[in-house]
């Protein structure tokens, strides 16, 4: 039941807060938010760095409102968008109630995770760890990885799941929704993210441009929507920018007659009238903007500070 004001009107004593979700790129951060929260708010892919900028899932779970922040992966950064992709990772971090670091079992502590398990020293909110992928490794090594990691960090809890199949995230889920503060929801009770649509659908399309072209094309790519419109017959027309940084590049989102990009159109479509529940008419346009990845005004678009 809904307030007046908008706001819910939970029964008995509510729970409510901020949980930062951080690990390495490809762990599965986007996978278990969206599982968490029940519905598609965060794009996942096979590459790496998908997630660019911290992206809230709102969940409601027994009396508690959990609000996910999926974070960027963290990696050794090379570029400008690489340290404020890391930089905004950290933010999140540091802004939470609870920080859960996602491990992938199958990797364990190899690489970035090492170097993510030493910052977190440094972060004083209480953390738990969450070892993901647990249906492709042996208990016993399992059980090795969760003493290896909690040797080097207190965690407060450990839980082993599979954000693809669901094992485990009750666990979560429950975990999180007694030990939360008690306060009052932040958000309405049928929200599911803080991202404005028009930036979930670029978001969409940005998704389907990195599973259609997988190496073909390198991160140089950014998806804007810029124009949305209601029509009166009940659909709503998007018209979305990709831009790219070479002529090359764009070929490649192309494709041979445009083969690729309509492909891109017709999955993206899709996947926005369901979500909308409403007809889309979507049309994509691919732009070159060179050293689009060095324009302020891109990284704010993206949620990014320019100057880290």
């Amino acid at each position: 039941m809904a307030a007046a004001d908008g706001q819910p009107e939970a029964v008995g004593v509510t729970h409510s807060g901020f949980v930062a979700l951080i690990g390495p790129t490809n762990a599965g951060k986007s996978t278990l938010v969206n599982r968490l929260v029940g519905a598609k708010v965060s794009i996942v892919s096979h590459k790496v760095q998908t997630t660019r900028a911290v992206v809230r899932g709102i969940a409601i779970h027994n009396n508690a409102q959990i609000v996910f922040m999926d974070t960027p992966g963290i990696f050794k950064p090379r570029r400008r968008l690489d340290r404020a992709m890391v930089t905004s990772a950290w933010g999140g971090a540091k802004d939470a109630d609870f920080v859960m670091l996602l491990i992938d079992s199958e990797r364990g502590l190899r690489g970035d995770a090492e170097a993510i398990l030493e910052g977190l020293k440094e972060v004083p909110q209480p953390k738990l760890l969450v070892l993901n992928k647990i249906d492709r490794v042996q208990r016993e090594d399992l059980l090795k990885l969760a003493s290896a990691a909690n040797e080097k960090i207190a965690f407060e809890r450990t839980f082993m799941i599979s954000a693809e199949n669901g094992s485990g995230c009750e666990d979560v889920m429950d975990y999180l929704a007694a030990t939360l503060p008690e306060g009052p929801w932040y958000y309405p009770e049928d929200q599911i993210s803080d991202l404005p649509m028009r930036q979930l659908a670029a978001e969409i399309t940005r998704e389907k441009l990195f599973l259609r072209l997988h190496q073909e094309l390198p991160y140089s790519s950014h998806v804007e929507t810029e124009k949305w419109e209601e029509r009166k017959d009940g659909s709503v027309r998007i018209e979305q920018v990709i831009y790219v940084e070479r002529d090359s590049q764009k070929k490649i989102a192309l494709g041979k007659g445009g083969e690729t990009i309509k492909a891109i159109s017709t999955a993206s479509r899709k996947e926005l009238s369901e979500i909308l529940e409403q007809p889309v008419h979507l049309f994509l346009f691919v732009k070159v903007r060179e050293n689009w990845g060095d324009d302020p005004e891109r990284f704010r678009e993206m949620g990014l500070d320019f100057s880290k």
